[in-house]
């Protein structure tokens, strides 16, 4: 496998058209001709995560989160970006990001959070979109649809501290900020992986009793009290498990390919 045919197979199931304007998800360094050695995953590429792919003889590194979010002007010692990009252009590594493309891509990582709560019945949130195919062979309802966040249903309802105990187990949250916790049972759940704000109106205009997030401001707590239960447990913790969705993603494509994960990359510490 060349590392050209492994990125066509991710954009295969979340195309790029998929990803939001602001984003730069893709390519961000690297030459893709060369055979694939190994292929590391990575929620963030750090110098650490290079490193790790050195000493593995990985030649490609696929993360979820851009390296290159905005553009340089230079590549030198003065950020850790730029020490990144230069230790894996140094190495001649090619590093990949899949971001808001696969938070938006049928079954991509809002999906997978769904499925390790337990939900069933699960569909787009909110902007649901087809793009065009540049392979050709899939059809617009299937690995072509997409969009923001999702809405499911538990299997049976849940008592709220019940339900907030179950996705910290599930999550190995170190914590859970709430708000004002809910007087009913929670059956019905918005999930938006990483920093969700802005679809918690949504959430609450489809009558979710839960919406689970990494990461929100202090004001959108403000105004839900006993209409929806907002559950934030970290940008990280929340999409931890898109590492697994991208090893099965190539692992189908490629049987036999070198696929590790890096472990966590998590920068924030919780001191408890």
């Amino acid at each position: 496998m060349k590392i050209k045919e492994a990125i066509d197979a991710l954009e295969q199931f979340a195309p790029l058209p998929l990803q939001e304007s602001y984003d730069n998800a893709g390519l961000q360094v690297g030459l893709t001709e060369a055979d694939v050695s190994g292929v590391l995953l990575c929620l963030d590429v750090t110098e650490d995560v290079v490193e790790n792919a050195i000493q593995k003889g990985c030649n490609l590194i696929v993360a979820h989160h851009p390296l290159l979010f905005r553009g340089l002007k230079q590549i030198s010692d003065a950020d850790y970006v730029q020490r990144t990009a230069w230790k894996a252009i140094q190495h001649n590594i090619a590093i990949v990001a899949m971001h808001t493309n696969l938070d938006n891509a049928n079954n991509g990582v809002n999906h997978k959070i769904a499925e390790k709560i337990g939900l069933d019945d699960v569909r787009f949130l909110a902007d649901t979109r087809t793009v065009s195919d540049r392979f050709g062979g899939l059809t617009p309802t299937e690995q072509l649809t997409g969009g923001s966040g999702i809405i499911g249903k538990l299997k049976q309802p849940m008592k709220t501290e019940d339900f907030i105990r179950h996705v910290k187990t599930t999550f190995s949250a170190k914590c859970c900020m709430t708000n004002q916790l809910l007087e009913r049972d929670i059956q019905t759940v918005a999930v938006c992986g990483g920093a969700g704000a802005f679809l918690l109106n949504e959430a609450k205009r489809q009558h979710a009793d839960a919406f689970i997030t990494g990461e929100m401001h202090y004001h959108e707590f403000f105004g839900a009290e006993q209409e929806i239960q907002i559950m934030v447990i970290g940008h990280y913790e929340s999409e931890q498990f898109t590492t697994q969705l991208m090893q099965e993603i190539i692992e189908q494509r490629f049987a036999g390919t070198p696929v590790s994960q890096h472990g966590n990359t998590n920068p924030i510490r919780y001191w408890v």
